[in-house]
């Protein structure tokens, strides 16, 4: 698998991974992260995926030439505490549901630390929905720790936050 920086081509499968994420989390009942309509269907979060894809902070994970993960490593979100210090935000982190278990995700968090440190930043945050357990613990697992909550409108978030030491000689691109 490799990390590539995406663009403005790859909006169509990240759009396509949100639509199976929903369809997953519908066919488990779970449908307080992000609804029970098709991301597809949403046309301000198609104009995000296409502004992020028409940016610099949009990666893509290949596996055999073919898309199989997004990461969007970014600004902190307005809902979300300032830091007090610069820091990298992870704001997309999404694989195909077909992949599930591949660690796609896990490979694109350590690519988001990467650049964190590349940047000389020790900072690295993300933030998910409070209410998927599964979701929660793959963040720890990466290395993240609970720093905080928000609520945007009745939908509880978590945010995690990940120090990070500088490598010299390491490179993200």
């Amino acid at each position: 698998m490799r990390i590539r920086p995406g663009g403005p081509a790859d909006a169509g499968a990240v759009i396509g991974w949100f639509d199976e994420a929903v369809a997953w989390m519908v066919a488990r009942g779970q449908t307080g992260q992000w609804g029970s309509e098709p991301m597809s269907r949403n046309a301000k979060m198609v104009a995000r995926v296409r502004a992020w894809a028409a940016g610099d902070g949009l990666w893509m994970a290949e596996d055999g030439g073919a898309p199989v993960g997004a990461l969007v490593v970014g600004e902190r979100p307005e809902h979300v505490d300032p830091a007090g210090e610069p820091e990298r935000y992870v704001e997309l982190l999404l694989s195909s549901r077909a992949r599930a278990g591949e660690r796609i995700g896990a490979r694109l968090v350590e690519h988001a630390a990467a650049l964190a440190r590349e940047a000389e930043v020790g900072l690295l945050r993300v933030d998910c929905w409070a209410g998927a357990p599964r979701l929660v613990a793959f963040y720890e697992a990466q290395g993240f720790v609970r720093d905080g909550t928000f609520d945007v409108r009745g939908w509880p978030g978590q945010v995690f936050s990940m120090r990070l030491g500088h490598q010299p000689g390491t490179s993200a691109r």
